[in-house]
């Protein structure tokens, strides 16, 4: 790297500097900018700050006691990070020298990080070589930093008083900075790696047939995610405490073929986690340069289906959310960001936004996707059953007790991801229960003294203000502040119109699909009382009013019509229509229809005696 300069390049920069009206006693950079643009620039550049820190804090502890602070920049001169002696840190503060502050030469004149910027090479100024006096009593050494493809990513920079100068300074600094640039390549190359070992195993689960590696031995290394439905496990980890012999009753048959050098490929009798049954498999051995035998795969076909249970499963992605609304958009990179996170979710937002769609992407994202996903909406269990459904219940622990006791949904998702939809429909002794599972990590399933330790993140969902839950005193304090550590809060439809058409040409591709039926057009007109419209139900209506139009061709008259929003509909609700009383009175009118007035079908109907249900007709003043 070429580390000469010229006087005349300092005194060509003098020369703009005047140009650009840049004060000889000017104290402060020309630019600096606000809390939140910096609070962008450090999440754009948040791979760069990351990785020169610690050689940061290696060369300021080296240059320790002498008077030396360092700079790191990004590309276009805007200060990141600023570490250094105390002392001489204060004065560069009092500079305004700070993360926000623009170094480049339109703003503060020639200085090191000026030079690199214009040069794209390391320079040491020092004393008048400054633009501005403020300057004059220091020397700074300056080095580019530039990603793999060349490109001007930041400038490194070490300032100290100018009697300290010394041309090995700038030496530290290009080593620094080379350093840093080594190792964004290394970096860059793992993720890349990372990408094509991710696409590599999509293929390799995408396939349709189970497949299994073990060693000679039959000691289990790989599996795809076939293999682990097939055989009733919810980890590879679980299946790999077993051995192939303890899978195919063929084994040694097997191994046999193996070590002859034979191929095998027949039906045989497999041995799951959960039942046995008949399979096809073939056998074949992977060899190593040296012809050797070191490692086997075996690939089971099901000869007759067996069906599959769906539980554990997270179809979504974020390639599935569709959207490009700005706002929007920031909401799908938080939720990505926060993905891999150990940390409880709080998911808020309307029915129908997608809730359940985020939950999912968020794991399939995270470094959990090969463990299970279980869903659970704490809104339509029973009161009565929701301590069984999710932490399980012991053998004997009530009358009708399965044999052997049942697993709960936290069980089920340990390795993986729950999810705990409407959370604030959850009774309070069983918010009092979930705090122990959320603070410890440990499930006691009814009629058990025994605690189980489970590994699950868990992302809650909710379409109430919690916050306000809290406050009227039915959904407890300290719950909602452990479940709110990354809050994720969903926009309505209607404030993201502008990716309606972009929906509903998603919507109307996949049901016409799944319907097997033609892909209406969407006229103009529809379109625009489409998006006109204000969406209550969010996502989920439109799907609804995608698939009638998909079935019908058409849309029912004045179902976009003003007053069939909802909260027009609300406005228009009279207060006596809300009581439960209302509610009962019409469906018992709709039942004594239904069976022509008679009292006795109807009793039997409503699960009520003869009387009670004379007790409601006149109750309601119902006319039989």
């Amino acid at each position: 790297m070429n580390i000469l300069t010229s006087k005349s390049d300092i005194e060509l920069s003098h020369e703009r500097c005047e140009r650009f009206s840049i004060d000889l006693h000017q104290v402060y950079s020309k630019k600096i900018i606000s809390h939140g643009e910096l609070q962008k620039r450090f999440s754009d550049n948040r791979n760069l700050i990351v990785t020169a820190a610690p050689y940061m804090e290696q060369l300021i502890n080296f240059v320790k006691g002498f008077n030396f602070f360092m700079l790191l920049t990004d590309g276009e001169g805007c200060i990141l990070n600023a570490i250094g002696d105390e002392k001489i840190l204060s004065k560069a503060f009092s500079l305004k020298m700070l993360p926000g502050a623009f170094m480049n030469e339109e703003n503060i004149g020639t200085n090191a990080m000026s030079m690199v910027i214009n040069s794209r090479k390391p320079i040491q100024v020092s004393g008048k070589d400054h633009f501005i006096k403020a300057y004059h009593n220091w020397t700074c050494s300056a080095a580019p930093i530039k990603d793999s493809h060349g490109q001007l990513i930041g400038v490194l920079n070490l300032t100290g008083y100018i009697e300290c100068v010394h041309s090995h300074t700038l030496g530290m600094v290009i080593a620094a900075s080379n350093a840093i640039e080594e190792m964004l390549k290394v970096k860059e190359y793992n993720r890349i790696q990372n990408i094509n070992n991710k696409h590599v195993k999509n293929i390799f689960n995408s396939i349709p047939v189970a497949i299994i590696t073990s060693d000679m031995n039959g000691k289990i290394k790989i599996c795809n995610n076939k293999a682990l439905d097939m055989f009733g496990s919810n980890s590879i980890n679980k299946l790999k405490a077993y051995e192939m012999n303890q899978l195919i009753e063929n084994w040694s048959e097997i191994k046999n073929a193996i070590y002859l050098g034979e191929s095998f490929s027949r039906e045989v009798n497999i041995r799951t986690l959960r039942n046995n049954f008949r399979c096809n498999l073939m056998v074949s051995s992977i060899y190593n340069c040296e012809e050797d035998d070191i490692e086997v795969v075996y690939v089971f076909e099901e000869t007759k289906k067996i069906k599959k249970k769906n539980d554990g499963q997270a179809y979504y992605t974020f390639d599935k959310v569709i959207g490009q609304d700005e706002n929007f958009m920031k909401v799908v990179e938080y939720a990505k960001k926060i993905s891999d996170s150990k940390s409880t979710i709080l998911i808020m937002g309307e029915s129908g936004t997608g809730k359940e769609v985020f939950a999912q992407s968020i794991h399939n994202y995270s470094s959990r996707v090969d463990g299970p996903f279980i869903a659970l909406n704490c809104g339509a269990i029973p009161k009565q059953l929701i301590e069984s459904e999710l932490f399980g219940y012991d053998e004997g622990a009530f009358t009708g007790a399965k044999k052997g006791g049942n697993r709960g949904k936290f069980e089920l998702a340990d390795g993986g991801t729950i999810m705990l939809d409407e959370i604030g429909e959850m009774p309070l002794d069983m918010q009092t229960k979930l705090l122990r599972v959320v603070q410890e990590g440990v499930i006691t399933r009814i009629g058990s003294s025994s605690s189980i330790p489970v590994d699950v993140r868990i992302i809650a969902a909710t379409n109430r203000d919690l916050k306000k839950e809290v406050e009227l005193g039915r959904f407890r304090k300290d719950l909602y502040y452990r479940l709110n550590v990354l809050p994720l809060f969903l926009p309505p439809l209607r404030e993201r119109k502008g990716d309606i058409p972009l929906i509903i040409r998603y919507l109307i591709k996949n049901i016409s699909e799944r319907l097997g039926k033609k892909e209406p057009s969407i006229s103009e007109e529809w379109l625009k009382e489409i998006i006109s419209y204000n969406w209550p139900g969010n996502i989920r209506e439109l799907e609804n009013v995608v698939e009638l139009i998909i079935n019908t061709e058409s849309i029912p008259a004045g179902y976009f019509q003003k007053g069939n929003c909802y909260n027009e509909v609300l406005i228009n609700i009279s207060e006596d229509s809300l009581k439960l009383d209302f509610a009962e009175k019409e469906h018992l009118i709709k039942v004594l229809k239904k069976f022509k007035g008679n009292i006795t079908h109807s009793a039997e109907a409503l699960g009520i005696r003869r009387n009670t249900l004379y007790s409601k007709i006149k109750k309601y003043n119902i006319e039989i």
